[in-house]
Parts: C-alpha cells; structure tokens; sequence
C-alpha cells in the first residue's frame, strides 16, 4: 500500500490528503503549524505533525505555496532521497497576479529536482483546483490529473492513486512538460479569479 506524506495544511494539502485516503493511502500530514495538521488530518484518521519531524511517506507532496518550498527543501535536506516528491505549486507572481516567478525555459518542478537531485519529481495537480479533487469532478466532468516527471515508477504511484480515488489521470510526458503544465495551472487561476469560470471548475481532456 502506498503511503502519503503531505506537506501543508490548505486546501489542497486538505483535498490531496481526502484523495489519498478514499484510495486507501496511508496519510501523515505534516505543517508549520501542527495544530492546522491535526485539523485536516482528524476527519481523515491521518498522522499529523510539525514540519521538521521524520516523513513516513513514499510519497511526499508539497501542497504549499510555491515561497514555501524552499524552508520544506531546507527542513529536509537528504532526506528526500529516493522518495517520489509530488510538486503541486504554481509559481504564481501574487505581487502582480501577471506573471510566473520562474524562468521562462524551466520550472517549479525542475527548480525542487535540482535542488532535490536525488529525490524523483512529479508535477501533479496544480491544474486542479481543491475542489474539483474533493469532488473528483470539474463541471460535469470527471476531473483529470495531469502529470509530468522523468521517473515512470513515480509517474505510475500518483496516476494509481489519483485513479483509485476515481479520477482521471494523464501522461503529460517528461518533467520539462512541467512548464507547460504551471502556465495552464497560472491560466486557470486568473481565470477563476476573474470569473470567467469557477473554482469547482477546470481543464479536462475529452476523449
């Protein structure tokens, strides 16, 4: 059985972690704050705790805002070796809301594998909004996960899960598709905070 270590306490930390359990994971939460851990992990029956303490997880996702990636990196150095480590981020620029705070020809996702060369990175739900992983739909829709990475035993750990949790899941290819993937995460934001779509909505493939 796959276990899931989730790093924040959001809304996506929260709906990653419901996804993870309905797929019959084993969960630990872990936060800045233990107590906000303790709040999503609860309802769940997850283990929760304090950023810093051990990862128990093969799985590790950050399901933080992007600034915070680098105190999980810091937390963790060496210890996240070998690990599959699940980057749910959007670089988003929230100081302009019109741009993405990475260089243009890379990633968030490549920025953690080459801090983290060790550890085997997968891009993965940032295109999805918390909502549509609690449902497990957008729209009408089944919700889709797009997922990008270089190691396929990794790729295939987030597609089992995300499908046991009775969504779909795609192969977007390598993990240089990660750029491509946080540009349609960025657009699905401002779309939804300009209302032009909603936040139980998103991008699904068709067959």
């Amino acid at each position: 059985m796959t276990t899931v270590t989730i790093i924040g306490a959001g809304n996506q930390a929260g709906a990653v972690a419901a996804l993870a359990t309905k797929a019959g994971a084993g969960v630990q939460i872990l936060a800045r704050d233990a107590g906000k851990a303790n709040a999503v992990a609860a309802p769940l029956g997850a283990a929760s705790g304090s950023l810093g303490e051990p990862i128990t997880g093969d799985l590790v996702v950050l399901a933080v805002p992007y600034p915070a990636v680098a105190e999980i990196l810091d937390a963790y150095a060496g210890g996240l070796a070998g690990k599959a480590v699940v980057d749910v981020t959007n670089p988003v620029d929230f100081a302009t809301f019109d741009d993405l705070v990475v260089p243009a020809d890379s990633s968030a996702a490549q920025v953690i594998q080459d801090a983290a060369p060790e550890a085997r990175v997968v891009k993965a739900f940032n295109t999805n909004f918390g909502a549509t992983l609690a449902t497990g739909t957008a729209g009408s829709q089944t919700a889709t996960v797009l997922i990008a990475g270089d190691d396929a035993d990794a790729k295939q750990t987030v597609a089992d899960l995300a499908k046991g949790a009775g969504l779909r899941a795609v192969d977007a290819g390598a993990l240089k598709r990660a750029r491509e993937l946080e540009a349609l995460g960025f657009l699905a934001i401002t779309l939804a905070a300009g209302e032009k779509t909603t936040w139980t909505g998103g991008f699904v493939l068709a067959d």
